[in-house]
């Protein structure tokens, strides 16, 4: 189901639901994929997609729409003000948003006295399976209290961890795709042969044998999750903006530039890895050389403008967390206020240019890029005053403040 757009379901719809998969490192290899049996898309047909949902065969939903998706205040919960939240709230039965679908499913399957189905959050969210179960039982709370105490006591949401890099479908893609095949695909997929996904254990184990398809079982997703949040995806939104800021288009480009990788290593070992207690079977180092072997994979062409979106969401939970650990453990704060002041310059860079930025804040930062300067002491707090990203007590912390100063200086300088 998709909830937004039909184009994917416009391209599959003229092959069968057949897809290209690409597996780009040293060597390629091209996969055709049978799994799709139907694709919906909300706005078309939601009581097509609320069928599906309550279907009695239904046992797992799974969930991949990027951290903006849920509709997330800056504390994790539910944020009630969201135009997509306040539709759905006026009426619930017509559901728009991931949290309405699921909230209306779940009382739709309650009411016709049918087991609910596990939810599988697939996104780059920490804790993502908790917020989620929070955010529908708040949504449900505003509705209906007896649902809300049902999705809380009864409905699964168990925590997850997916790592594979997934660069979006070009049009280089799909012509390499029927160059080798010779066949025409509309959206084949490519990704990087590293595949992990990792599942909490809980009610859901009736379900699919997952440790058959290579899924990690454990108790400790968090301890995944955190390594992966902070060291790959912290040092993927390093690349995209300071990357882009260097004049570099993927992530392979920028990790050959010798100061973008001694800064990216300096601060995989340097500043993120002390922050991390991983489970015990989990190696931090054999992990941090892994991610940057994939990082200079020269077959993976992962644009920087696609890991540049949506960083208002996506820095408060690859960088933050690391920052505010580094200040509760008195360490350095001058190479985890890179990313963010590179994310400010770059920010700044668009809206000199008059380019519209893909996030949800597009608008209030074409606001504050316009208004920069130039001068850290004057642009820093104009980002700073985004509630959303960034607390009270980051906002107020003079060490944070002054080294992110700093390193917005340095930036600014490059752009002068």
């Amino acid at each position: 189901m998709s909830l937004r757009r039909s184009d994917v379901r416009n391209a599959l719809a003229e092959q069968d639901n057949l897809y290209t998969l690409a597996i780009r490192d040293e060597q390629i290899s091209y996969q055709v994929i049978g799994a799709i049996r139907e694709l919906l898309v909300a706005p078309e047909d939601r009581e097509a997609v609320l069928q599906r949902l309550c279907a009695p065969a239904t046992q797992v939903v799974t969930i991949t729409v990027t951290e903006k998706g849920y509709c997330l205040a800056g504390d994790g919960s539910l944020d009630l003000s969201h135009p997509d939240i306040q539709r759905d709230l006026r009426n619930p039965r017509a559901p728009s948003s991931v949290v309405g679908f699921l909230a209306e499913a779940i009382r739709r399957r309650k009411e016709c006295r049918l087991p609910p189905f596990a939810v599988i959050s697939c996104d780059n969210l920490a804790d993502n399976g908790r917020k989620l179960a929070k955010a529908t039982a708040q949504f449900a709370r505003e509705v209906d209290i007896a649902l809300a105490s049902w999705i809380e006591s009864e409905v699964p949401f168990p925590r997850t961890m997916v790592d594979s890099i997934t660069p979006a479908t070009t049009p280089d893609l799909e012509r390499s795709v029927e160059e080798a095949l010779g066949l025409r695909d509309r959206w084949p997929v490519q990704r990087e042969a590293f595949l992990q996904w990792v599942l909490e254990r809980g009610d859901h184990a009736d379900g699919p044998d997952w440790e058959s398809v290579g899924v990690t079982l454990t108790s400790d997703v968090a301890g995944y999750e955190l390594a992966k949040l902070r060291l790959l995806n912290g040092a993927h939104s390093t690349l995209a903006y300071a990357g882009s800021l260097a004049g570099h288009r993927t992530v392979a480009e920028a990790m050959a530039n010798p100061a973008l990788r001694e800064l990216i290593e300096a601060l995989m070992v340097g500043d993120i890895l002390p922050s991390l207690k991983p489970p015990a079977d989990l190696d931090l180092h054999a992990y941090i050389r892994a991610i940057l072997q994939r990082f200079r994979n020269p077959n993976m062409h992962h644009a920087l403008a696609q890991i540049a979106m949506d960083g208002s969401q996506k820095l408060p939970i690859r960088i933050l967390g690391t920052v505010r650990d580094a200040l509760a453990a008195g360490r350095s704060l001058d190479r985890l206020c890179m990313p963010l002041a590179a994310w400010m310059a770059f920010v700044r860079r668009a809206a000199l240019r008059g380019a519209v930025l893909d996030d949800p804040l597009a608008a209030r930062l074409a606001e504050i890029g316009r208004a920069c300067t130039g001068e850290g002491s004057a642009d820093v707090p104009r980002f700073l005053a985004l509630e959303t990203m960034f607390t009270a007590d980051l906002r107020s912390e003079p060490r944070f403040t002054s080294a992110l100063v700093h390193a917005y200086d340095l930036y600014a300088m490059r752009l002068a």
